[in-house]
């Protein structure tokens, strides 16, 4: 089967099926593995592709995520001929579905079932201790920041903020009409969230932003945290790591 994917987590998900030799195109955005995407061909960015080469190279199907890329690229390549399997998942449940709709699609559906079983399994495990968290203490509330100047964060209709919410964490923004939204400092300091968690992607945080916020919210810096990106907004094969660092990042290390 030839295949490619215009997303960087269903590129990673593709090789954890054992799929990677059959993919014959990717974005310059698809990192991981690493010692395997610099055999792949990269055919452009997830917002533009190279439209025209992804045709000439004649894929059985070509991966991509309603987010992450456009629906006009889809629907060129669709026109085109070439099969387009896309996804949207917003949350762990989601995604398992995902992964198994892509064994399909793959056709590996037994390769899918491992890792839509270990998402579930994992999701249940955290939902469990989060559960017993909330009624002794209450949800531990968060602000998730994904950008600056603007400063942006996220509703409750995304997938990281689905993924803490499943560990336990209460989005500060969750209620906010855009799924991305701007905020100013200001509403920061007066959603007073227990953690601010600064993402590593789209925007590079580090912990100069710490700095920076703590003195203009007058949060002191513990409660801001640099936090991995890929774990908490990559779906896939990836997801059951998520799981586990999105309770790690709010409440330290699991419970045993």
């Amino acid at each position: 089967m030839r295949i490619v994917s215009l997303c960087p987590s269903l590129t990673e998900l593709v090789f954890d099926l054992g799929l990677g030799d059959d993919l014959v195109g990717i974005t310059k955005f698809c990192v991981h593995p690493a010692d395997r995407v610099g055999a792949v061909e990269q055919v452009g960015g997830t917002k533009d592709p190279d439209v025209a080469r992804i045709i000439e190279l004649g894929p059985d199907v070509v991966l991509v995520n309603e987010e992450e890329n456009r629906r006009e690229d889809a629907d060129a390549l669709t026109a085109a001929g070439i099969r387009i399997a896309n996804s949207f998942p917003k949350d762990a449940a989601g995604t398992a579905a995902m992964v198994r709709k892509y064994g399909r699609v793959l056709e590996v559906p037994e390769a899918a079932e491992v890792i839509a079983q270990d998402i579930e399994a994992r999701a249940a495990a955290v939902a469990e201790r989060a559960a017993a968290r909330v009624a002794s203490g209450g949800p531990r509330t968060f602000a998730y920041l994904i950008w600056r100047k603007p400063w942006m964060s996220l509703n409750a209709d995304t997938f990281p903020s689905n993924l803490l919410a499943l560990a336990g964490g209460l989005n500060a923004f969750a209620a906010h009409p855009d799924r991305f939204p701007e905020i100013t400092v200001e509403e920061l300091a007066a959603a007073a969230p227990d953690r601010v968690l600064l993402s590593t992607e789209p925007f590079p945080f580090t912990d100069k932003h710490i700095a920076e916020l703590s003195e203009a919210t007058g949060f002191e810096a513990g409660r801001f945290s640099i936090v991995d990106g890929e774990y908490l907004s990559w779906h896939g094969s990836r997801t059951p790591a998520g799981i586990d660092y999105a309770e790690t990042v709010l409440w330290g290390d699991p419970a045993e």
